[in-house]
C-alpha cells in the first residue's frame, strides 16, 4: 500500500521548565516502507522528535497523523511503533528466547504462536539457535541484534532507531549498517534512524532529514544532501567541505579564494554568495597552471589517498588527492565548473531587542548600551531632561523597545565570560577559508552569530563583546 505511514504537521516541543525549544515547527512525510534517517549533532532535537513519534513525549504544539489518523496523544503501548535505542535493555536473567518472546507473552499468544514468531526472527538476524543462550554471552553486535529481533516480533508498522550502534566498534558498526540496510529491504516496514555518523545517513538512508538547534535544514536523498546543500551547515556537517565567502563576477561566473572560476549556478551578477569545494573536487598541478596558486602546508596519508592542506594567500584549501605532495611545494588549483556549489550567502546579522532606562540608555539582560535615542525616536526631542514626543508630552520609556543589529565580524570573542555585553557557549562552528564562523548559544537562551580568525573549541564558553560603535538601533514597530 502506497502513501505516507506517518507525518508530523507544525510540532514544536517547547520545555515549560526554563522555556527552552528542542523542536520548532517541524514538518515530515515519511512514506510507507521507507529508509528515513534523522542527522545532526548532539542537542538537535532528532531523538526529541523520535520520542514524540513513538509516544514517549509530547508535542507542545502540531499534530502527528498514522495512516492519515491523530495519535499525538495516543500512549506508546496503543501505536504500532517500537523501538531499539543504543543502551539494548536486556533482561539479564532471561536467556535469549525469554527476552524476545517478552512482548508477545504480555499479549497471551499462544506457546506454539510464540516459538514460531520467535524462531521467525532469529532467523531474520541471523541468530537462529540462540534461544537458550544467556545475554551476557553474546558479543555487543549479537546484543544489538537480539534488541532488533525483541522489537520486530511484535511486527511493528514502523520500527524507530535511536543510535543502535553507537555502542559498536568502529568494523562492527560498518558490518552492522549494511545488515541494517538489508533487514529493510526485506522486511519492507518503515525504519526511523537517529544518528550523528554521517557516513551511517549516507550509507543507508533512502531519506535524510538533516536538523540543527531543533529545526530542519535539509531533506533530501543521500545524494542530494551531499551534493546540493542548501546551507553551509549542511555543507560542512555532510562530509569533508572548503566553504568561502564569495561574489558572483558574471553568468555562471564567481570569485572566491583569489581567483575567478566557471560554475554552472546562475546567480545575479554581484550576489554574495557562500561555495562549497569538496576537497575531491581540486585539481592540483604546477604553480602556473592553476586558476590559483598556494603553497603545501601539511600533508596526511590516509591509505587510499593524501588529504593536502594549501595555503593562498589568507585562505586555506584541504584537498584530496591521490598523488603526493610535500610541505613547502608550490602548487596551480583548478576546479571544473560541476565542483563548485553556489549558495546564496545567509543573513548573519546579529539582532536582539533591549529596553529603554529610566536615564535613557539601553538595557539588554542587565547590562547598559549607550544610544542616542533622539535619532531612533521619530520626531523625539529633550525638554527639561524629559524625552518627548513632537508634541511635548513625555514618551513612556517602558512601553518602548529599541532593535539592535551587529555584523557577525565586529563582535569581538574573549575567554572572560565578563568581559563583554553577554556571554555564552559554542554550540557549532563552520571554518570558512579565511576565518571560522561561530554559534553562541548565550546564558538567556539567544543564538548569535560571531565570525573570527581564531579557532575556539567546541563548548568554550566565551564572553561577547559587542561595539557600540558598530551597533545600528532602530524602534521596535
Amino acid at each position: 500500500m502506497a502513501g505516507n505511514i506517518i507525518e508530523l504537521k507544525n510540532i514544536t516541543r517547547r520545555f515549560e521548565d526554563d522555556g527552552s525549544i528542542a523542536v520548532k515547527d517541524f514538518n515530515l512525510s515519511v512514506g510507507r516502507g521507507e529508509f528515513v534517517t534523522f542527522l545532526g549533532p548532539s542537542g538537535c532535537g532528532k531523538t526529541t522528535t523520535l520520542r514524540m513519534i513513538a509516544g514517549f513525549d509530547t508535542p507542545t504544539e502540531g499534530e502527528i497523523l498514522l495512516n492519515g489518523k491523530d495519535i499525538t496523544v495516543l500512549p506508546p503501548n496503543k501505536r504500532p511503533i517500537n523501538t531499539v535505542f543504543q543502551r539494548y535493555a536486556l533482561f539479564p536473567h532471561m536467556n535469549i528466547f525469554e527476552n524476545i518472546a517478552f512482548g508477545l507473552k504480555l499479549k497471551k499468544l499462544p506457546r506454539e504462536e510464540v516459538i514460531k514468531k520467535v524462531k521467525h526472527v532469529l532467523d531474520l538476524v541471523d541468530l537462529e539457535g540462540f534461544e537458550e543462550r544467556s545475554v551476557s554471552t553474546l558479543s555487543g553486535g549479537q546484543q544489538q541484534r537480539i534488541a532488533i529481533a525483541r522489537a520486530l516480533v511484535n511486527e511493528p508498522e514502523i520500527l524507530l532507531l535511536d543510535e543502535p550502534l553507537g555502542a559498536l566498534d568502529l568494523k562492527m558498526r560498518k558490518e552492522m549498517q549494511i545488515e541494517l540496510k538489508a533487514m529493510h529491504q526485506q522486511l519492507g516496514i518503515t525504519f526511523i534512524y537517529v544518528t550523528h555518523d554521517q557516513e551511517e545517513a549516507l550509507t543507508m538512508s533512502d531519506k535524510i532529514v538533516v536538523m540543527n538547534r531543533g529545526t530542519i535544514q535539509q531533506i533530501g536523498t543521500p545524494e542530494d544532501i551531499y551534493n546540493e546543500p542548501k546551507n553551509a551547515f549542511v555543507a560542512d556537517f555532510i562530509g569533508e567541505s572548503n566553504i568561502f565567502k564569495g561574489i558572483m563576477t558574471g553568468k555562471l561566473k564567481v570569485r572566491f579564494c583569489g581567483g575567478e572560476f566557471e560554475c554552472m549556478d546562475d546567480v545575479d551578477e554581484g550576489t554574495l554568495v557562500d561555495v562549497v569545494v569538496r576537497p575531491e573536487d581540486v585539481i592540483l598541478s604546477a604553480p602556473g597552471d592553476g586558476v590559483v596558486k598556494g603553497t603545501v602546508t601539511a600533508v596526511t596519508f590516509k591509505g587510499m589517498h593524501y588529504e593536502i592542506t594549501v595555503e593562498s594567500g589568507k585562505y586555506e584549501m584541504v584537498i584530496v588527492s591521490t598523488k603526493a605532495q610535500k610541505v613547502g611545494d608550490e602548487v596551480g588549483m583548478s576546479l571544473d565548473p560541476d565542483g563548485i556549489h553556489i549558495m546564496i550567502a545567509e543573513d548573519h546579522i546579529t539582532r536582539f531587542e533591549a529596553s529603554v532606562t529610566a536615564d535613557y540608555k539601553l538595557d539588554y539582560n542587565g547590562k547598559t548600551i549607550n544610544c542616542d535615542l533622539l535619532s531612533v525616536i521619530p520626531g523625539s526631542r529633550m525638554k527639561d531632561g524629559v524625552l518627548t514626543d513632537s508634541s511635548g508630552q513625555a514618551i513612556d520609556t517602558d512601553k518602548i523597545k529599541i532593535n539592535v543589529s551587529i555584523q557577525p565580524g565586529d563582535i569581538e570573542m574573549s575567554d572572560d565570560v565578563e568581559a563583554g555585553l553577554t556571554h555564552g557557549r559554542i554550540i557549532n562552528l563552520i571554518y570558512k577559508g579565511d576565518h571560522y564562523c561561530y554559534v553562541i548559544r548565550t546564558a538567556h537562551g539567544h543564538d548569535l552569530i560571531v565570525d573570527d580568525e581564531y579557532l575556539w573549541n567546541m563548548g568554550d564558553q566565551v564572553g561577547l563583546i559587542l561595539p557600540e560603535d558598530k551597533m545600528s538601533f532602530a524602534l521596535k514597530k
